[in-house]
């Protein structure tokens, strides 16, 4: 965006005296990356909350980015909307803010590495042709592997992917516990360049991601499946693997996240704290022992109390942390 944010270096609190991220990579870095699709919501604040704290209370620097590839799906003015709800919920970042649509000859150069080293190909199919042949996946239909072996004769090119192979990625989740994903069965062949030329949000994180130094990913629980697909990236760029946290999603009443429902209402910048301490109690972390007077007041209390390990899963939400309309 052009407007007022563009740039910002929030608050002034610029962190190790402005360095850039490359610069303090000792320092843990995290970073909350929304899509500028429409306001900021109460799942997209939890996530804010959980990845601002666990950077803050570990001495760290926080990031913002934007992710507005995709153009077609942005909100007029709803980036810099984000950023002033940020800040008046004291969500204040370290350094300018990084716009995704500002980094396409990054990705491009880390999508032409990964076909120069025979990880990548051509695909035509369409999704029609897709939902119609591939087997059901937890994500939607996986790609049959069509083009594999090459484009088939007078099918032009539409997309690239990522040749997954016999892939199988493990990791531990700082709340999830450990993980595993065969990614051929469960993803297939995955997509790094849409027919419509836009580099996929897998390509773009992990470039991004490597590119600003960022050491621990604090996220939605939503974004759980897609991280093998990210450390397979990481690997075959010879990228640094941050640490991941995957935090419980909010839902509404019949168990769609917020973003994807109607209850989906914007947070209130003009009286955050409500909001504040609802997520901080959603994240499972202990209730203030009087209300805090304040943001200010809050976030000085809440960094000395952040604990990571009281993050419950999402399969331990209780009924009452639903998000009702």
């Amino acid at each position: 965006m052009s407007g007022a944010f563009s740039g910002l270096r929030s608050g002034g609190r610029s962190g190790a005296g402005g360095l850039t991220p490359s610069r303090r990579s000792s320092r843990r870095l995290g970073r909350f990356a929304p899509s500028p699709t429409g306001p900021l919501h109460f799942g997209s604040l939890v996530a804010a909350v959980g990845s601002f704290a666990d950077a803050r209370a570990g001495g760290g620097a926080w990031l913002v980015r934007m992710e507005d590839l995709d153009r077609t799906r942005e909100l007029p003015g709803a980036a810099d909307a984000i950023l002033r709800t940020l800040e008046a919920f004291g969500l204040h970042w370290d350094g300018a803010v990084l716009y995704q649509r500002t980094r396409t000859d990054a990705y491009a150069a880390a999508l032409a590495r990964l076909g120069a080293l025979g990880f990548t190909y051509s695909c035509g199919c369409s999704r029609r042709e897709i939902a119609l042949g591939g087997r059901t996946g937890p994500e939607g239909p996986i790609y049959p592997g069509t083009c594999r072996g090459g484009l088939p004769p007078g099918r032009p090119p539409r997309s690239i992917r990522l040749r997954v192979g016999d892939a199988r990625i493990g990791f531990a989740d700082q709340v999830q516990g450990p993980q595993f994903q065969d990614l051929a069965a469960a993803v297939g062949d995955f997509v790094l360049r849409r027919a419509d030329g836009i580099h996929a949000y897998q390509l773009a994180v992990v470039v991004d991601d490597a590119e600003q130094g960022v050491t621990d990913v604090v996220r939605g629980a939503d974004l759980l499946l897609s991280t093998p697909r990210q450390i397979l990236l990481q690997r075959r760029l010879g990228l640094p693997q941050p640490t991941y946290a995957h935090l419980p999603l909010a839902v509404d009443a019949a168990g769609r996240k917020l973003s994807k429902s109607h209850a989906a209402l914007p947070v209130d910048a003009r009286d955050p704290l409500p909001a504040l301490l609802r997520a901080w109690r959603f994240l499972g972390q202990p209730k203030p022992p009087e209300r805090p007077g304040d943001v200010a007041g809050f976030w000085m209390w809440a960094l000395a109390n952040w604990n990571r390990a009281r993050v419950p899963t999402c399969a331990n939400r209780p009924g009452a942390d639903v998000i009702r309309p």
